[in-house]
Protein backbone atom coordinates (compact mmCIF):
# COMPACT_ATOMS: atom_id res chain seq x y z
CA UNK A 1 0.00 0.00 0.00
CA UNK A 2 1.61 2.59 -0.98
CA UNK A 3 -0.35 5.41 0.65
CA UNK A 4 -1.61 6.16 4.05
CA UNK A 5 -4.68 6.99 5.61
CA UNK A 6 -6.07 8.12 8.85
CA UNK A 7 -9.65 9.04 10.08
CA UNK A 8 -8.79 10.83 13.29
CA UNK A 9 -11.65 12.56 15.24
CA UNK A 10 -10.49 14.42 18.55
CA UNK A 11 -12.51 16.56 20.69
CA UNK A 12 -10.52 19.50 22.29
CA UNK A 13 -11.35 21.27 25.27
CA UNK A 14 -9.24 24.45 26.89
CA UNK A 15 -9.86 27.61 28.71
CA UNK A 16 -9.01 30.96 29.15
CA UNK A 17 -6.37 32.11 31.62
CA UNK A 18 -7.64 31.59 34.74
CA UNK A 19 -11.01 31.04 33.61
CA UNK A 20 -11.55 34.74 32.97
CA UNK A 21 -15.07 35.09 31.29
CA UNK A 22 -13.69 36.92 27.94
CA UNK A 23 -15.30 35.32 25.48
CA UNK A 24 -18.68 37.17 25.14
CA UNK A 25 -21.22 35.69 22.66
CA UNK A 26 -20.95 38.63 20.32
CA UNK A 27 -17.14 37.42 19.80
CA UNK A 28 -17.24 33.48 20.39
CA UNK A 29 -19.18 33.15 17.22
CA UNK A 30 -16.39 34.96 15.36
CA UNK A 31 -14.05 32.91 17.50
CA UNK A 32 -15.44 29.93 16.14
CA UNK A 33 -14.90 31.10 12.38
CA UNK A 34 -11.43 32.18 12.69
CA UNK A 35 -10.43 28.74 14.66
CA UNK A 36 -12.11 27.17 11.91
CA UNK A 37 -9.76 28.78 9.24
CA UNK A 38 -6.89 28.25 10.98
CA UNK A 39 -8.29 24.59 10.93
CA UNK A 40 -8.61 24.61 7.86
CA UNK A 41 -5.12 25.77 6.64
CA UNK A 42 -3.74 23.19 8.53
CA UNK A 43 -6.17 20.25 6.71
CA UNK A 44 -7.87 19.27 9.56
CA UNK A 45 -11.71 19.59 9.05
CA UNK A 46 -13.54 21.41 12.10
CA UNK A 47 -16.92 19.56 12.38
CA UNK A 48 -18.09 21.57 15.61
CA UNK A 49 -16.61 24.24 17.24
CA UNK A 50 -18.53 26.41 20.68
CA UNK A 51 -18.18 27.18 23.40
CA UNK A 52 -19.13 29.32 26.77
CA UNK A 53 -17.57 32.55 28.05
CA UNK A 54 -14.72 30.94 29.32
CA UNK A 55 -13.47 28.06 26.94
CA UNK A 56 -13.76 26.33 23.73
CA UNK A 57 -14.75 23.07 22.66
CA UNK A 58 -13.69 21.70 19.20
CA UNK A 59 -14.08 18.31 17.40
CA UNK A 60 -12.13 17.89 14.35
CA UNK A 61 -10.73 15.29 11.93
CA UNK A 62 -7.09 15.95 12.25
CA UNK A 63 -4.44 15.64 9.18
CA UNK A 64 -1.94 13.47 8.89
CA UNK A 65 0.50 15.23 8.24
CA UNK A 66 0.30 17.33 11.61
CA UNK A 67 0.74 16.53 15.51
CA UNK A 68 -1.91 17.32 18.19
CA UNK A 69 0.31 19.69 19.99
CA UNK A 70 1.66 21.34 16.95
CA UNK A 71 -2.39 21.93 15.84
CA UNK A 72 -3.65 23.34 19.18
CA UNK A 73 -0.60 25.38 19.41
CA UNK A 74 -1.14 26.85 16.06
CA UNK A 75 -5.43 27.34 17.47
CA UNK A 76 -4.02 29.07 20.61
CA UNK A 77 -1.69 31.27 18.56
CA UNK A 78 -3.16 32.43 16.18
CA UNK A 79 -6.65 32.67 17.82
CA UNK A 80 -4.85 34.75 21.17
CA UNK A 81 -3.27 37.55 18.39
CA UNK A 82 -6.66 37.35 16.71
CA UNK A 83 -8.64 38.13 19.44
CA UNK A 84 -5.82 41.08 21.22
CA UNK A 85 -6.95 42.67 17.98
CA UNK A 86 -11.04 42.68 18.39
CA UNK A 87 -11.67 44.60 21.50
CA UNK A 88 -9.79 47.40 23.67
CA UNK A 89 -10.60 44.92 26.75
CA UNK A 90 -9.00 42.12 25.07
CA UNK A 91 -5.33 43.13 24.86
CA UNK A 92 -4.17 41.33 27.86
CA UNK A 93 -5.99 37.89 26.37
CA UNK A 94 -4.19 34.87 26.88
CA UNK A 95 -5.20 30.87 26.87
CA UNK A 96 -4.22 28.95 30.02
CA UNK A 97 -1.58 26.61 29.26
CA UNK A 98 -2.22 22.71 28.25
CA UNK A 99 -5.18 21.26 27.32
CA UNK A 100 -7.81 18.32 27.11
CA UNK A 101 -7.80 15.78 24.26
CA UNK A 102 -10.11 12.98 23.65
CA UNK A 103 -10.24 10.35 20.41
CA UNK A 104 -13.78 9.85 19.35
CA UNK A 105 -15.13 7.04 17.85
CA UNK A 106 -17.17 6.95 14.08
CA UNK A 107 -20.13 6.08 15.84
CA UNK A 108 -20.20 9.03 18.58
CA UNK A 109 -19.42 11.61 16.39
CA UNK A 110 -23.07 13.23 15.87
CA UNK A 111 -23.77 13.00 19.13
CA UNK A 112 -20.33 14.71 20.58
CA UNK A 113 -21.54 17.72 17.61
CA UNK A 114 -24.39 17.91 19.76
CA UNK A 115 -22.85 17.98 22.99
CA UNK A 116 -20.29 20.73 21.81
CA UNK A 117 -23.04 22.78 19.60
CA UNK A 118 -25.62 23.13 23.16
CA UNK A 119 -23.02 24.53 25.24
Amino acid sequence: MAQSLTKIAVHIVYSTKKRQPFLYKNIRNDLCSYTAGILKSLNCIPLAINGTEDHIHILVLMSKNITLIKMVEEIKIGTSKWLKTKEESLQQFSWQNGYGAFSVSESLIEKVIKYIMNQ
